[in-house]
């Protein structure tokens, strides 16, 4: 076992499971190979919206609906998530989901392609933004998700160091990995460049990184 398995195992030693029915649909997502946040990844994201107390939430990725929820748990009654998917029958899934936990008022599944539905937001309409969905997209994302996003709100992203190959060159990843390295790759210089935002880049799973606009 490589060194950062190692750490990465030891640091899941101490996370507390999901109790219940949140926790049988994180198990029942990684059991069918449903992309769901990892644990390492949901700790990060739990604090950071305990520190920002965010009343209007973004999600980019639903999935079966897992991260929205378990976000849920860390926001006030007031606070709203909006949560956006392409594929339908993880919208479908994710609405089950959603009502089984009781989560209705508080969670809102938008099926259509995110970029098209970011492009009509408002501006300045959330104060946190949670993008975890398809890794060459986040480049696309971006100048909406700043546009949208209100001053001092938190952009946090998931994946991005496509389990190590982002430290590659160009030409060592294998050619259909190409195109989405190099958008990975330029979304990270953009948010580290861009002087509208301050962003850490993190190892903390597969990478996250934290993005906040001034």
């Amino acid at each position: 076992m490589s060194d950062i398995k190692r750490i990465s195992s030891f640091v899941n030693s101490y996370i507390k499971d999901d109790e219940g029915l949140l926790g049988e649909i994180y198990y029942k997502a990684v059991s069918d190979g449903v992309p769901v946040i990892r644990k390492e990844a949901r700790e990060l994201l739990k604090t950071q919206l305990l520190i920002k107390k965010p009343k209007n939430i973004l999600e980019i990725g639903t999935a079966v609906g897992y991260s929205s929820l378990f976000m849920s748990q860390f926001i006030s009654n007031e606070s709203r998530i909006t949560t956006i998917e392409l594929d339908e029958q993880r919208v479908i899934e994710a609405g089950n989901n959603i009502k089984l936990l009781g989560k209705e008022e508080v969670i809102k599944v938008i099926k259509g392609d995110a970029l098209e539905i970011i492009s009509g937001l408002p501006d300045a309409s959330y104060d946190f933004l949670f993008v975890d969905a398809a890794k060459g997209q986040y480049i696309n994302y971006y100048e909406n998700l700043v546009r949208i996003a209100e001053p001092g709100a938190i952009i946090v992203s998931d994946n991005i160091l496509q389990d190590g190959e982002i430290l590659e060159s160009h030409y060592t990843v294998e050619k259909r990995n190409r195109t989405i390295h190099d958008r990975m790759r330029e979304y990270l210089y953009k948010i580290t460049h861009d002087e509208r935002v301050e962003s850490a880049i993190l190892s903390v799973a597969d990478g996250m990184a934290v993005t906040i606009k001034k």
